[in-house]
């Protein structure tokens, strides 16, 4: 019994201290007729549960392809990415898809709404493409976690751009997803907008221990989060822990300037 008990509560630490997304040696290769281009070059790093992580770097330092390949939008070229305890080396495209879009959140720069759906219906789109009619109660709680209660009938062209991008939100929250991935949320935002949607991630992390992975290019943005990994040439090139808008900005100068990446 001291054995069975022993061993149960190795295989709960284990459970836990498992990273919510983990990257082992990823490398991204991409052939497109001409030399090859090494977008990522042998990345190892973990993605903590229930924290928010930026992901920064100069233009074409591999951001926006970690954060493919880490979300199993792309598959890398060698190396190993674990994604709520499944490593995505053995599943097939149709189980890529499924673990998207039942344990993955997505938010990106662009909002990605369908114009002609009410915000209820974006919402449910997810729930639907599964095969589940999820109760209007259900989709308008999620609303309402976001503050658009009083915004379920309305379309996209109805609302202001934090209002998309907040349904956006909701959207990637329905399924309540292990780790929900921005790409530049801010990006197409005002800064009054982008401060309420980088609010909502944040209270997403600190409320209900959610992970959030989001990329930006943008100091104050990133300090929101709890660290900010930086990538140069499709390397790692260092990290912040409770980053502040200044110490990322000289950070990201030293890795524009020919010779200053760490």
């Amino acid at each position: 019994m001291r054995q069975s008990l022993s061993s149960t509560r190795q295989e709960t630490a284990t459970a836990a201290a498992e990273p919510a997304v983990g990257l082992r040696q990823v490398t991204k290769v991409y052939k497109t007729g001409g030399a090859p281009v090494t977008a990522l070059l042998e990345v190892t790093v973990d993605f903590a549960p229930g924290t928010f992580t930026a992901v920064m770097g100069p233009s074409g330092s591999g951001k926006s392809t970690l954060l493919q390949c880490a979300a199993g939008l792309d598959r890398p070229t060698s190396g190993e990415v674990r994604l709520a305890g499944h490593d995505l080396r053995g599943l097939s495209e149709s189980g890529l898809t499924v673990l998207r879009r039942e344990r993955i959140g997505f938010v990106f720069q662009s909002f990605n709404l369908l114009p002609s759906l009410t915000a209820e219906l974006n919402v449910a789109l997810p729930l639907r493409l599964a095969g589940r009619r999820p109760s209007r109660g259900e989709i308008r709680q999620v609303l309402a976690s976001v503050g658009l209660a009083d915004r379920a009938t309305h379309r996209p062209s109805e609302l202001s751009g934090g209002q998309q991008q907040r349904v956006a939100i909701a959207r990637a929250l329905v399924t309540r997803p292990e780790v929900v991935f921005a790409d530049e949320p801010t990006g197409m935002l005002d800064s009054g907008s982008g401060r309420e949607v980088l609010g909502l991630l944040r209270d997403l992390v600190d409320s209900r221990g959610q992970t959030v992975v989001m990329v930006t290019h943008d100091p104050v943005s990133a300090a929101r989060a709890d660290r900010v990994v930086f990538l140069a040439d499709g390397q790692l090139a260092g990290e912040l822990r409770s980053p502040t808008p200044q110490a990322i900005v000289a950070r990201m100068t030293g890795l524009e300037t020919p010779g200053g990446r760490s």
